[in-house]
């Protein structure tokens, strides 16, 4: 029996499409299929599949912002990771340069964090809602209710989580990347696609559903733009 659609989002659909299909194996012969992280994607890419499932399922579904990815990384702690200040037990968290053999790994195969949330360290990192700059925390004071930086440019974008390709120290909870036009590097085409990335293997998403959908007209901090 099939349950009744959501009304957190109402979109009208009058024809629907997808990205160019991707010219090479966007995994880069890591694999994919059920289990395997989504990578190479771009900021854009993984925003529209945001609206797509919202509308689809009526649920209001976006990319996390840097501050809640950040809480829910920190599952409560206030340790450089959520289990502690010291690298030692990283390799029962995550996959990470020491111990991925050089690729990105079927997630949920390391053990969560205390809130059942798994992979927020390392595997592969994550796009947050977020414009980097890297004066963000310098530049508030005191506590900021809700903090989002709305992008106004193609990049950076922050980038969090570590990924299988790094270090230790770059898989911490408060760790930031920001995204480069370098991830395209390899892209032959003119201009180069707005929605895979050719070298950012290392980079996914996941995503979060809000309970209190913004207005109409805010959806497009979360949406980006009707027309990418």
């Amino acid at each position: 029996m099939l349950s009744k659609k959501a009304n957190d989002v109402d979109i009208k659909v009058d024809a629907v499409s997808g990205a160019t299909i991707p010219y090479v194996d966007m995994s880069l012969g890591m694999g994919t299929g059920d289990g395997m992280p989504v990578v190479n994607i771009t900021y854009l890419a993984a925003q529209k599949f945001c609206k797509w499932l919202s509308a689809k399922t009526g649920y209001f579904y976006r990319l996390p912002t840097e501050a809640e990815w950040e809480y829910a990384a920190r599952a409560g702690s206030q340790t450089a990771y959520h289990f502690g200040d010291s690298p030692e037990n990283l390799g029962d968290y995550a996959w990470f340069y020491e111990n991925s053999d050089g690729h990105y790994h079927a997630v949920g195969t390391k053990k969560p964090n205390s809130w059942g949330l798994y992979d927020m360290h390392g595997n592969v990192a994550e796009w947050t809602l977020d414009a980097y700059d890297s004066e963000t925390y310098k530049n508030r004071s005191g506590l900021t209710k809700n903090p989002f930086e709305i992008p106004n440019e193609e990049y950076p974008h922050s980038v969090r989580g570590g990924s299988y390709y790094d270090d230790a120290e770059y898989l911490r909870s408060a760790a930031r990347l920001a995204s480069s036009e370098n991830w395209k590097m390899r892209d032959p085409q003119f201009p180069k696609s707005k929605w895979w990335n050719t070298d950012a293997a290392f980079v996914g998403f996941r995503i979060v559903r809000d309970p209190n959908p913004p207005s109409v007209e805010d959806k497009v901090k979360y949406w980006g733009n009707e027309n990418p």
